[in-house]
């Protein structure tokens, strides 16, 4: 099972490009009806609560075949802060309804370009793997340092998966790559907005404002479709979700993947008439 989606759902900006103005739909219902997945990043911020997840479930019911990931909370990637056991509590309660209810894949554990290769980073990064072993972890490294077969190796041993990532490289910054690591292969598309993406005082639309050309969405679905073969299940999410590109590229990936006509929203070829 490949499953393709962006990276959240809750963008003012996507209004009238992604989603109709008028009636206005739940967008996550909505969204369900042209993708398997969607990574839910509103977690990263915060802890969610087990009836907002409980919600979440009734409205992607409709698709019998979709699934959830979940970024971790930042605190535990940033912060170091996963000793906090009634931090990790709160977390894990949030997200249990979608666990026990089957529409939970993966969470993803994002640490940042800063968490380098070194002993504490990697006795930390233990840590977290145990600490969320039931959720099929799947590990986001940003720096190159981590690209090492011995740090595959220890994630083998603690059942973690690796996130591929495809990011503007600058200096040390991780490759593309295209791993499977226990049963989950995991690819995330950030875009490649030089200009913006080391600025400091560059906003989050700035950063993630970039679309993949065909081309390039081409070779993605053959990275994909290869890693999925030594995969049970295989994510493929756009984050780069500025006026609707992630949905663009998804839905562009899932053409090519799976070889015929699919659903696309109604409004969306007037802005990007290349889907």
């Amino acid at each position: 099972m490949i499953r393709v989606g962006p990276a959240g759902w809750s963008y003012k900006d996507w209004e009238g490009i992604v989603y109709p103005v008028r009636p206005k739909p739940d967008q996550l219902s909505y969204l369900a009806d042209f993708f398997n997945t969607i990574e839910i990043n509103s977690t990263f911020y915060r802890p969610c609560t087990p009836k907002t997840a409980e919600s979440w479930v009734r409205r992607v019911s409709n698709n019998r075949d979709f699934k959830f990931t979940a970024k971790v909370l930042q605190a535990f990637t940033h912060e170091k802060s996963v000793t906090d056991k009634a931090l990790v509590k709160e977390w894990k309660d949030g997200v249990t309804p979608l666990f026990e209810s089957g529409k939970l894949g993966a969470v993803l554990i994002q640490f940042p370009w800063s968490f380098k290769n070194e002993p504490d980073s990697r006795d930390y990064l233990v840590r977290v793997m145990e600490t969320f072993s039931e959720l099929n972890p799947v590990i986001e490294f940003r720096h190159a340092a981590w690209d090492d077969d011995e740090v595959r190796n220890l994630l083998r041993h603690f059942g973690a998966g690796v996130c591929n990532i495809d990011q503007p490289l600058i200096g040390k910054s991780l490759r593309p790559r295209a791993y499977v690591i226990g049963r989950v292969a995991y690819f995330r598309y950030h875009g490649r907005n030089y200009q913006d993406w080391f600025r400091e005082d560059a906003g989050r639309d700035a950063r993630y404002n970039y679309l993949y050309s065909r081309e390039k969405v081409d070779q993605q679905a053959e990275v994909v479709a290869n890693a999925a073969e030594g995969a049970d299940e295989t994510y493929a999410v756009y984050n780069n979700h500025f006026r609707g590109q992630a949905v663009v590229n998804a839905l562009q990936l899932r053409k090519r993947l799976e070889k015929e006509a699919i659903k696309i929203p109604e409004n969306l070829p007037a802005t990007y008439p290349e889907i």
